[in-house]
């Protein structure tokens, strides 16, 4: 870990601790200018604020995909490869979607997605759409319902539940790349569209509120051949975020799968088209540049959803392939290059072949979880506040090694640039950070410091800057 994306240098800090020029006497609390605003052309009657649902999807901060298809009962293992199956060849003899959401839960999801159907094209749900699904699988006598017992399990654990399914490529359709006849296109695609909003229907009508609405590699417009789903989206899953196609990007990916999000790393992008064109076109640099940092002037709310397999870099089950989990201490990490970067952060989990979270997995996630909780479920100190500075008194000075700072964002992204100050023995105030972007969340983590007070000082804003919290932690 790169301890100077995310905290305060070991150097730097002790050249601040000796007493940097950088530093302000508390005497001098009425020297330093209030935060300039931007002239980049946003205001806050123009700011983008996000939707109800955009909220809360960022205060989720984790959530967990869970991945299982046909392919991952084949004799010769999962491939992605584009391939039919007999569908009598998923037998998940042990299916429990309470485990699945029980090991969500000790990770500390928030929501939780299942892939209802991917690339293979078999349909784990009861679907009449085309014969590849289970109602033609011998498993549960041809009337088993995944995804049902998913949204349940996700209800009885309180966690949002979502769907996750591919319209990119499907191999009982013959659908490559969006086109029918692997990639060739022709008079079939038209039909096929209709196939796609017609899943979509079906998903979106039969289990109740979803959270998210996410297609694998998003979708083309409508006409360049991709399947009307807004509509049927706008009609049932009001309360969804949806990801994406040209019309709309409630939410972008970051651009790798490396868990790694950009420092700045704002919520907002350019518009709807440039946002899609950004993922489309993800190894582009200009491209990838947005993905990771986002937009500070964009128009439309799209944070940054940052998505890593718990196997590294395996999204469904394999035999023999636990060697490639990460550690719990790893996964830590990827917290902290994800959600102490204003972005959401999901893992990827892989139920085997019995229809479990392998045990090994299981405990990862849950340890994962533990340690993230053991720091920042309570802080010793907290405050909010709005103006250009907003300061938190400590009852007695104490050694504190993580400051956390939330913008209030339902009025959108009004820091551009700031400093994170503690009044340190001797009556100094240190600097621990020159930042840019706060949005949703930032985390701080330095070497242990005694503070008696904290403070955010914002140096330039959009709008008056709308502190939802500050606070305080000693983790180690």
């Amino acid at each position: 870990m790169d301890q100077g994306r995310v905290g305060l240098n070991r150097r730097k800090f002790l050249q601040c601790a000796a007493g940097a020029a950088a530093s302000f006497q508390l005497a001098n609390n009425k020297s330093f200018a209030l935060g300039q605003r931007n002239s980049g052309g946003l205001s806050e009657t123009t700011l983008p604020r996000p939707t109800a649902a955009q909220i809360a999807w960022q205060d989720f901060e984790v959530g967990v995909l869970f991945s299982l298809d046909l392919p991952v009962f084949a004799p010769e293992g999962f491939t992605e490869k584009p391939k039919t199956y007999d569908p009598n060849l998923y037998n998940p003899t042990q299916l429990d979607t309470d485990q699945w959401l029980e090991s969500a839960k000790q990770a500390g999801a928030g929501y939780a997605v299942f892939t209802a159907t991917h690339f293979n094209g078999f349909l784990q749900w009861q679907s009449d759409l085309y014969p590849y699904g289970l109602k033609q699988s011998s498993w549960r006598n041809g009337k088993g319902d995944v995804m049902q017992m998913f949204v349940e399990s996700c209800h009885k654990y309180k966690i949002a539940p979502g769907v996750f399914l591919s319209c990119h490529r499907n191999a009982f359709q013959n659908v490559y790349n969006y086109r029918v006849n692997m990639g060739k296109g022709g008079t079939e695609q038209a039909a096929f569209a209709e196939l796609g909003a017609k899943m979509t229907e079906e998903l979106c009508s039969r289990y109740g509120p979803l959270c998210e609405i996410w297609y694998d590699a998003g979708l083309p417009a409508p006409a360049d051949g991709g399947p009307d789903v807004i509509p049927v989206v706008e009609r049932h899953q009001k309360k969804t975020v949806f990801y994406s196609n040209p019309q709309r990007n409630d939410h972008r990916w970051v651009g790798n799968e490396a868990g790694v999000a950009g420092d700045p790393c704002w919520a907002t992008e350019p518009d709807q088209a440039t946002a899609y064109r950004a993922h489309m076109n993800s190894n582009l640099p200009a491209m990838r540049e947005l993905n990771s940092h986002g937009d500070p002037d964009g128009k439309i709310w799209s944070p940054a959803m940052v998505d890593v397999p718990i196997r590294n870099h395996e999204w469904f089950w394999r035999p023999d392939d636990e060697h490639k989990l990460y550690t719990p201490e790893a996964l830590v990490g990827l917290y902290y290059t994800s959600v102490a970067l204003n972005s959401n952060f999901i893992l990827g989990a892989v139920p085997d072949t019995r229809g479990l979270i392998p045990e090994k997995d299981f405990a990862v996630a849950a340890a994962f979880g533990k340690e993230i909780r053991r720091r920042f479920a309570v802080p010793l100190a907290q405050t909010k506040g709005s103006g250009d500075v907003v300061e938190l008194s400590l009852h007695q000075p104490t050694r504190i090694d993580h400051i956390i700072v939330m913008e209030d964002i339902a009025h959108g992204e009004r820091i551009r640039e700031y400093v994170l100050e503690a009044l340190v023995p001797g009556n100094t105030w240190q600097k621990v950070l020159d930042g840019q972007s706060v949005g949703h969340k930032r985390i701080v983590r330095f070497p242990p410091i005694e503070v008696a007070r904290v403070r955010i000082r914002v140096t330039r804003s959009v709008a008056r800057p709308l502190v939802r919290q500050l606070s305080v932690y000693s983790t180690s």
